[in-house]
């Protein structure tokens, strides 16, 4: 289990390296994490929802995506509130403290899904969430030291120099864990390390003095390890190319899925502008993208009060183009309804943006598949997923659709001009064919990215860095005991 001082230490990174790592060797791999928070998930094969990071783990172990492999996810609807998602599907939503009471049942369901993987695996390597020294959540704890007892887990602990104060965030987890929690810990981790590692050599070695835990490597900082999709924030505002197109994307509160930019960040000729809350929209802009959103109510509510509403329609009236994906698409049509209070309190009701002719109604039931099919308007394949809530129709829906999916079914709408285009389907510009038309159409200059191939390519560098810099056979051995 590889757990960390803190939050956005590179944990999720490592175990996907180490995924590859040990998956090269021969060995079957599975990641598992038991409970994650992240609105960035990820549709599995068997037709639930899981963390993007252990989507992206179970990629570079080789294997498809199982809902057993993060079987709590919380998805966050408020400040203090989250929707709860237990093996892949949505049992229900609680507040922060409400929360802490469901932690031993949720248990049963962690143990038995780490039980299913570990009877189908040679390795399964577990992440950790937050920090390990959390004390104040110990009691109950299923993410870090309860899971690990529980499960009888070794622990390599991991701490990022690049923050700073890494001794002490080391040598501090140790003198705040309880006796036994700290017996699990095998061993630690230095990540992103910058300079000269033999500066740090007596660094090392006061750590490896002052716990008893043997150092298990100190891993230099991997650029490209940021080009991979990430499932918190910090990933969203990582910077992009410069391009002579621009796709500007307002940031809102609980933006969802936003790895969708990922492939488009890619491209030489395209600038991907996140405007911040307080900014208008550029005028420069060529594409206006509205993303998925987890509360699509409270996050269209946000738009008009930075006056982005304003600014889009302007943008319309000049021809540039908008593109709305998921919750993006309903905020883009003449209203959405929540009857059963799917978004917060039952009967809300709101104007939407207006730029496409179709309604939406919030229902209980969630859409979780992975899709193909191809666009009406001029045949050009697409593959992606769709993970919503709510049922879109109306003129433009029935008339003008995006696409015809392979089970038949039509997606998505276009406006009358033709400059506004909804669509349920993720991951559109992840496929290379797709991504082409939509450059095409913006007048961007095309390349030959071919991204799938992009993330493997740095998936295989980036295990190849760990191997250099970790002891990956004692952290084998250590995982064997």
């Amino acid at each position: 289990m590889v757990q960390g001082t803190g939050s956005n230490v590179g944990k999720s990174l490592l175990v996907a390296g180490l995924c590859r790592v040990f998956a090269r060797k021969g060995l079957k791999v599975r990641p598992f994490k038991p409970q994650n928070m992240s609105n960035n998930a990820a549709v599995t094969a068997d037709g639930g929802e899981i963390g993007r990071a252990q989507a992206l783990q179970a990629r570079a172990a080789g294997v498809a995506p199982s809902v057993h492999m993060n079987p709590v996810l919380l998805k966050p609807q408020s400040e203090i509130g989250s929707q709860v998602v237990v093996q892949g599907r949505v049992v229900g939503s609680a507040k922060a403290r409400e929360y802490q009471s469901w932690k031993p049942r949720l248990m049963e369901a962690v143990l038995d899904s780490f039980g299913r993987l570990s009877e189908e695996a040679d390795l399964v390597l577990v992440e950790g969430a937050g920090s390990a020294s959390e004390v104040n959540l110990r009691a109950g704890d299923i993410a870090n030291m309860g899971f690990a007892r529980a499960a009888d887990v070794p622990v390599v602990l991991v701490g990022d120099i690049d923050r700073g104060g890494v001794i002490a965030s080391l040598v501090g987890t140790k003198a705040v864990l309880d006796a036994a929690d700290a017996a699990m810990i095998r061993g630690f981790i230095v990540n992103r390390f910058r300079g000269d590692p033999a500066l740090f050599d007596s660094g090392m070695r006061f750590v490896a003095e002052r716990t008893g835990w043997p150092a298990l490597g100190l891993v230099p900082h991997f650029a490209d390890a940021a080009r991979l999709p990430a499932e918190d924030g910090l990933g969203l505002r990582r910077e992009g190319r410069k391009g002579s197109v621009v796709i500007a994307v307002p940031v809102t509160p609980w933006i969802s899925n936003f790895d969708d930019l990922d492939p488009l960040r890619e491209e030489p000729g395209v600038e991907v502008v996140l405007v911040e809350p307080g900014r208008p929209l550029p005028a420069a802009a060529a594409l206006v993208l509205l993303p998925g959103s987890k509360t699509t109510i409270e996050d269209l509510t946000f738009i008009r009060a930075q006056g982005w509403d304003i600014d889009l329609k302007a943008h319309v009236r000049r021809g540039g183009r908008v593109l709305g994906l998921c919750g993006g698409y309903q905020m883009l049509g003449q209203r959405i309804d929540d009857p059963s209070g799917i978004e917060g309190e039952a009967g809300r009701s709101i104007e939407g943006l207006g730029l496409l002719d179709v309604a939406t109604t919030l229902t209980a039931k969630k859409r979780l598949e992975a899709v193909t099919g191809t666009t009406l308007t001029d045949g050009a394949p697409l593959s992606g997923y769709e993970m919503h809530i709510g049922e879109t129709s109306g003129p433009d829906a029935s008339s003008r659709a995006f696409s015809r999916l392979a089970n038949g079914q039509h997606d998505g709408a276009i406006s009358a001009d033709g400059r506004v285009v909804g669509t349920y389907v993720h991951g559109l510009f992840a496929d290379d064919r797709q991504r082409a038309r939509w450059l095409n159409l913006l007048g961007a200059e095309t390349s030959d990215l071919a991204y799938e191939a992009l993330v493997d390519d740095i998936l295989d560098r980036f295990a190849d860095h760990l191997e250099m810099h970790l002891d990956c056979e004692r952290i084998l051995a250590i995982s064997a005991r």
